[in-house]
């Protein structure tokens, strides 16, 4: 039974908890952008690379608390962190630079960060860093798919629906996960019982 024990916690690598957090985040951008589709450009970009930031933040903390595939999560940390940066450091390069050039670093951003994560849970980072992670290449694929296109009238639509999609299936993931870890615990604490 304590192989078992073993063997569950090494098969999740990103606590459910993280998720939870990463899910609610993407669920509280995503009823924003479809409640006040009129913000400006400069802000979505802000709302995004708060996001971002948040996100870069769990993958490094989750380093410590599980420490299997530490290099996958530091490195979607690293960019994470960067990308939330710089959009948050430079405000003024989404009114200076054209739009559609923000949009395309944005959409390869996204789709760095989505690989990421889509790696991390074909390694045991369970379902809802994966499906964080297609979420992130969705939004990157939008983003790249036509820059000029995506405008400041279906942008934050767009964003809006995929981040409340993958919030919720994000959030639902993490219960799910919570259950595993929570069933594995009680199977070794029976064991432990009847030793």
């Amino acid at each position: 039974m304590t192989t078992t024990l073993a063997e569950s916690s090494e098969g999740m690598s990103v606590p459910w908890w993280l998720v939870l957090l990463e899910g609610i985040a993407a669920v509280i951008i995503g009823i924003l952008l479809l409640t006040a589709p009129g913000i400006p450009m400069f802000a979505l970009v802000q709302i995004i690379g708060f996001f971002w930031l948040l996100s870069g933040i769990f993958r490094i903390v989750s380093i410590f608390v599980e420490s299997s595939l530490w290099g996958w999560k530091l490195l979607a940390g690293i960019v994470g962190v960067l990308a939330g940066l710089v959009v948050l450091q430079h405000p003024v390069w989404s009114a200076v630079l054209l739009p559609a050039v923000y949009v395309i670093i944005l959409g390869v951003q996204g789709i760095i960060l989505g690989g990421a994560g889509l790696v991390m849970a074909f390694r045991g980072g369970g379902w809802g860093t994966g499906v964080l992670g297609v979420l992130s290449i969705l939004l990157g694929l939008v983003l790249l798919l036509n820059p000029l296109f995506i405008g400041i009238a279906v942008l934050p639509f767009v964003l809006g629906a995929f981040a409340l999609l993958g919030g919720i299936l994000a959030i639902v993931a993490a219960f799910a996960m919570r259950r595993g870890s929570g069933a594995g615990t009680g199977e070794a604490s029976d064991a432990g019982t009847a030793q």
